[in-house]
């Protein structure tokens, strides 16, 4: 099998960049992983263990949601951020907080409002009056300066809002004041929407929802599940989430899933994915005469990361067909547009999904 992201093709004139670690190299010639086949495997295997044993501590609070669970991890892992979409009660709040307790990040919740504004997020300066009589402004920092931000009912926030916070996800910056000033790496948003009441809302536009990597669905819990989850929760003892992984060991392990390799077939069947879902390269008419406008470049880097994400949290080295089936529906469904026609004859972007990842997966 033909692997990709193991070296970088020599570039005349362009010398490879090499750090403390030797060896392995990504296309854009930074040093992902040493050349010794062990070192390899153990960073891979020390990272699989970690967050195999995050996953199991998120799992303890969080009942019935696996797959929710898996997502947000590999949203995470993959570097990107994640809309939650769900009716409440379903738990989302403590979802963030029980992620933001198992990797050790810190956290914070911004509840978003039709009243909020970028600088109740972001920060503003404030002017001053010291000891001595002398005045100066300092600046104050937002609840966006965390490492792990919970964006509650983001479409509750006014477009000028929303857009500050999306700047800040895709530049992991802020400019107050005329300064720039940067977030904490790592960074990451997790929002909510709730898909029942959109009186008083603002509809993330398609450009500023492309910024999330996954859309991911949430939905009731099985009977089973919910005695669980009603046994646990109201009882006098109540679970705690320890902390397994810190700031550090993220990043590491999110260097791991880009030293990853992809096989041929894998990247062939990302671009397919994301190219049939366009209507102007979409091989199955039905498809094309649904979709008014259809996935970018980036959806493709999405499910290429989060593929990668997916497969270390199995516990596999390398990503595989089944990962790109499994998240082909939380990458595109925010990132395509069914055509008036489609919509009035009760069409779905899943339905459209699914009918690509059969006929492009098999």
């Amino acid at each position: 099998m033909q692997y990709i992201g193991y070296r970088q093709r020599a570039v005349p004139g362009k010398p490879r960049r090499r750090s403390q670690m030797t060896g392995m190299l990504q296309n854009d010639g930074r040093v992902v992983s040493s050349t010794h086949p062990g070192d390899i495997l153990a960073a891979f295997a020390a990272a699989a263990a970690r967050l195999g044993d995050a996953r199991e501590q998120v799992r303890r609070v969080i009942i019935g949601q696996d797959v929710v669970i898996d997502q947000c991890l590999a949203a995470i892992l993959a570097g990107g951020h994640a809309l939650i979409v769900g009716v409440p009660g379903l738990g989302k709040t403590r979802l963030v907080e029980a992620l933001a307790a198992a990797l050790g990040l810190s956290t914070r919740r911004i509840q978003c409002t039709p009243d909020l504004m970028p600088g109740d997020i972001l920060g503003s300066e404030v002017l001053e009056t010291g000891a001595d009589g002398a005045r100066a402004f300092r600046f104050i920092e937002g609840p966006v300066f965390t490492e792990l931000l919970m964006a509650d009912e983001i479409n509750r926030a006014s477009p000028r809002t929303q857009s500050a916070l999306l700047q800040a996800m895709a530049e992991r910056r802020v400019a107050v004041a005329g300064l720039n000033r940067q977030l904490p790496d790592p960074f990451h948003v997790l929002a909510t929407q709730n898909p029942l009441e959109q009186e008083g809302t603002y509809p993330l536009p398609e450009a500023q929802l492309d910024r999330f990597l996954f859309e991911i669905r949430i939905e009731y819990p099985s009977v089973a599940d919910e005695r669980r989850m009603l046994l646990a929760t109201t009882g006098l003892d109540q679970t705690e989430v320890e902390p397994v992984l810190d700031p550090e060991g993220l990043r590491a392990a999110q260097h791991v899933v880009r030293a990853m390799p992809v096989g041929a077939k894998v990247v062939d069947a990302i671009l397919a994915l994301v190219r049939g879902a366009r209507p102007e390269t979409a091989g199955d008419p039905k498809i094309a005469a649904a979709l008014a406008w259809g996935p970018g470049p980036r959806a493709a880097q999405a499910l290429m990361l989060a593929s990668r994400a997916r497969a270390l949290l199995d516990g596999r080295e390398a990503p595989s067909l089944d990962d790109v089936a499994a998240l082909a529906a939380p990458v595109l469904r925010h990132r395509m547009g069914l055509s008036f026609a489609a919509r009035a004859e009760g069409e779905s972007v899943e339905a459209l999904i699914s009918l690509a990842v059969a006929r492009i997966l098999g």
